[in-house]
């Protein structure tokens, strides 16, 4: 197997296209997400998205309130205590952007599908009701019907559901750890990334730490993204950040708030991605945009213990650079 690390410019101009199906994991809209590869779509101006996500989080808000986003299909929209997804609500409420509504449950099922090579998936949940007879693509259709189709099962008779199964072209998923041929360790919930990992035609892991591969030989069981489905592998610290990363960092609620106001207009969104997004080219120019005080903070996450088993594996900054060169040479 090869070294598979890339910068995160070179990943973002690889393996990303105006128009493209993108799916990106998270658990909660704070939780384990790819934000900082969102932010650098922005800054190389992707549009006409379509998205896939399990919730919606920081990264898909930011992405449409940027005008990014033509279309988007999720199992929550909101973020939580940090209010409606203001630059999400916009697009949508503008006629901008699409979006297609199921149920957490059933974007599980939805991957799972993808990830069995499946056509589609026999429904159970999302059905005889408004999430099924409601479409965001055909809105004036009442009952929509090519949404959730109606099918019988062949040995009760049994009128059920069928969803599409999700394959979409890109992945950027966040992972704890990865080594640089893309075997990865996730510390948290999952929600549906080993799913994204099999679905997705193309996967780009956003690693927050760079280990020997000797950790996943140690611990082969955790290991639930394989080299074998991983195109890249970009190192970047605190790549979930204003969100959390179980062992790692916690969310940065003060950051939270702020971002999601500053995408209710287009004008404090261009403020927002001038200062947060453009303003950076490098990991070490982003913490300290981030500012070390805040890190501090954020990383005295109780669920520190979690990455005790793994540290004497993690590669420093400099030993990355070195494993960088070698990638690109």
């Amino acid at each position: 197997m090869h070294n598979k690390l890339m910068t995160m410019q070179e990943a973002v101009a690889a393996y990303t296209w105006d128009g493209m199906t993108y799916c990106h994991g998270a658990a909660f809209p704070v939780g384990s997400d790819s934000v900082a590869f969102g932010k650098e779509m922005v800054k190389q101006g992707r549009k006409d998205l379509n998205v896939i996500c399990h919730c919606g989080s920081s990264q898909v808000n930011l992405l449409a309130a940027v005008g990014a986003v033509r279309r988007v299909e999720v199992g929550f929209s909101g973020l939580e205590v940090y209010g409606f997804a203001n630059g999400l609500n916009r697009a949508v409420t503008s006629g901008q952007t699409i979006i297609e509504d199921y149920s957490n449950g059933a974007m599980a099922f939805r991957f799972f599908g993808g990830a069995m090579n499946w056509p589609f998936v026999p429904a159970t949940v999302n059905i005889c009701n408004d999430q099924q007879w409601c479409s965001g693509d055909e809105p004036q259709v009442y009952p929509a019907t090519a949404k959730i189709p109606t099918i019988t099962d062949p040995f009760t008779g049994q009128t059920l559901g069928a969803f599409r199964s999700l394959r979409p072209e890109v992945a950027a998923i966040h992972v704890t750890m990865a080594d640089i041929h893309g075997n990865a360790i996730m510390l948290g919930s999952e929600w549906s990334r080993f799913e994204m990992s099999r679905a997705a035609e193309k996967v780009v892991l956003v690693a927050d730490k760079i280990v020997d591969t000797d950790c996943m030989r140690q611990y082969p069981n955790l290991v639930r993204i394989i080299a074998e489905v991983v195109d890249a592998v970009v190192y970047w610290p605190l790549c979930s950040w204003p969100q959390a990363s179980c062992g790692l960092y916690d969310s940065d609620e003060e950051h939270m708030f702020y971002m999601n106001k500053a995408m209710k207009t287009a004008e404090d969104t261009e403020d927002y991605c001038r200062k947060w997004v453009r303003s950076y080219e490098t990991p070490e120019q982003y913490l300290d945009l981030i500012g070390h005080e805040k890190i501090a903070k954020i990383s005295a996450t109780e669920t520190a213990f979690l990455m005790d088993p793994y540290r004497k594996w993690i590669k420093s900054d400099a030993q990355v650079a070195e494993l960088l060169d070698r990638a690109k040479g």
